[in-house]
């Protein structure tokens, strides 16, 4: 049984072959800047920037649809009151012509 691998080929030994028994450590990175640091205190203001810009994203989406929504509304109701007064004028139109139709 073979216990390391070995060359066989002239065409390996360009290849390393050490990578096979090498342990893969893993650091977590840790935090080592004080509340008083200057470059943290900076990334902890543009985070708090991006989420205020989020937020105001979010009131000028809602104060469009406000705007758009109160423009409809405005023509619809304008529209309502033109239609009153066309039903209006024809109520009328229908009495003259009932009333010219008994004569």
């Amino acid at each position: 049984m073979k216990d390391k691998r070995t060359y066989t080929k002239l065409k390996e030994h360009g290849e390393d072959m050490s990578h096979e028994n090498e342990a893969k450590i893993k650091h977590e990175a840790k935090e080592d800047r004080g509340p008083n640091d200057l470059t943290l205190m900076a990334e902890l203001h543009q985070k708090e920037i991006w989420e205020w810009k989020q937020k105001e994203g979010e009131y000028i989406q809602t104060k469009n649809l406000l705007d758009g929504s109160k423009r409809i509304i405005a023509e619809m109701s304008s529209k309502m009151v033109e239609q009153v007064r066309i039903i209006k004028e024809l109520e009328q139109q229908i009495e003259r012509l009932v009333a010219e139709n008994k004569k």
